[in-house]
Formats: C-alpha cells, structure tokens, sequence
C-alpha cells in the first residue's frame, strides 16, 4: 500500500512538471532598427520590441540592441561584453546590423566583404563558444520607392555579404531585406508611411516640428516586422519552433 502510494505521488510530480518548457534566452544585438524605446519617443519602435508578442511565457528576450551600432561600434563601446558575459549554453544571438556599417564615418564604417564579414563571424565564434546559437537577420529595407513601386536596395552588397558569411560558418539566417522589401512594397507608396516614423507637426510631443523618417519604425512597422522573424522561425530548424505563440 505504501509503496502504491508512492507510486502516485511521483507520477503527480511527473504529470506536473516532467513535461514543463525550459527557460529560453534570446539575446539580440544590432542597430537602431531594432532597439527599445521609451514612451515619450512614440510612435518610434525598434523591431526588437515587439518580439515577445510572438513567442510563449518561455522565452525570455534581452533586446541589447542600440541606436548608432555597427558591427564594429558595438564591440568598441563595450556593449558586446555586456552581452558576452550573460550568453550560455542552449541561449540564442540573434545578430542584426549593416544600417550603420555602410556609413563612413571612422568610428561604425565596416566595409562589406572586409571588415562587416569578419566582425560578424567574431560574433558567431564568440556566442558558440559559449554554447550559444547564433542567427544572423539581414537589414530591414528602408522606404524608398522607385517610379514602378518597387523598393529600392539602399544596403548594397550588405545582405549578400550576410547571407555569404551565413554560408561559410553555417549558421542560420533570416533575410529581413527582401522579407521587408515585399511588406513595405505590398503596403504600397503612400499607405507604408504607417510603418514608419512619419510624423505630422505637433502630433507626438517628441516631434513638435514632424517628422519624415523612411528607416525607423513606428509600432505597428515594428510588430509586422517581427511577426516576419516569428514565421520564418517555424521554417528553419533551430530549435525555437515549439515556442513560436
């Protein structure tokens, strides 16, 4: 009898927690496009924010993401560390820049096909060292129309060069470029301004005087632009599929 009870006891735990998801890290870095903001910059969001919408109670996202970051600024301003020191095993990198690498100003130009592949790579190294899984997202496409309606590449060989390293280091990769490209292009010319920070004088009070911004995304842009990482995460096996909402 007692060894019945036993029995009933254990298979209570088991039902209660044997089949309980783990905790899941998701750790992103990049540049302005997917940063956090706060309320008084409304409507201006970074895709990173929305992320969680798409995933269940058992992911948790660290969005270390910052406005102004390369690949290479990012490393210099100590941020990397920061995130270096909390990666672990079973963790994700979610590594999303090229917005600023094209710039050429000293302190963020990483040349693409030079100094933006190594950089990337450095990152893949470090998170596996750390038995972390690392996932590369290629730029989001900015608003800019040609006399067709069809978006224009303003990143140059940035996205080739990602999906190139994806390549060579086996790592998965989410092409966001041409993902965003048929979003903003599917919203059409004048309707897409929604996606982004276009701004009326007075309407926001960060913005007394407007605002027309064809990279930064308002929230809706945002919350469309991860709901584009959440459904091709449920294509590519890496694990996160189950914890999709």
């Amino acid at each position: 009898m007692k060894n019945k009870k036993v029995i009933i006891v254990l298979f209570i735990l088991l039902s209660a927690f044997g089949c309980k998801q783990k905790r899941v890290d998701i750790f992103l870095i990049g540049d302005s496009t997917a940063a956090e903001y706060k309320e008084f910059d409304r409507p201006l969001n970074g895709c990173g924010q929305k992320l969680n919408l798409f995933f269940n109670e058992n992911v948790v996202i660290h969005n270390f993401a910052v406005s102004g970051s390369s690949t290479k600024r990012f490393r210099d301003n100590l941020m990397w560390k920061k995130v270096y020191e909390c990666l672990h095993g079973g963790s994700y990198l979610f590594i999303q820049f090229g917005h600023n690498d094209e710039k050429m100003d000293s302190t963020r130009h990483a040349a693409a096909g030079g100094a933006y592949n190594d950089n990337l790579k450095r990152y893949i190294i470090e998170a596996r060292s750390k038995g972390a899984i690392p996932i590369l997202l290629t730029p989001i496409s900015r608003r800019k129309f040609d006399n067709e309606g069809h978006i224009i590449n303003t990143h140059g060989e940035y996205p080739a060069e990602m999906k190139q390293v994806a390549l060579e280091m086996n790592v998965p990769l989410i092409d966001l470029t041409d993902l965003t490209k048929t979003l903003i292009e599917s919203y059409g010319v004048e309707e897409s301004k929604i996606l982004f920070r276009w701004v009326e004088p007075g309407e926001y009070p960060a913005y007394p005087d407007g605002m027309k911004d064809n990279t930064h995304l308002t929230s809706l842009g945002a919350e469309e632009v991860s709901k584009l990482v959440a459904e091709e995460i449920k294509k590519i096996d890496i694990g996160l599929k189950s914890y999709i909402k």
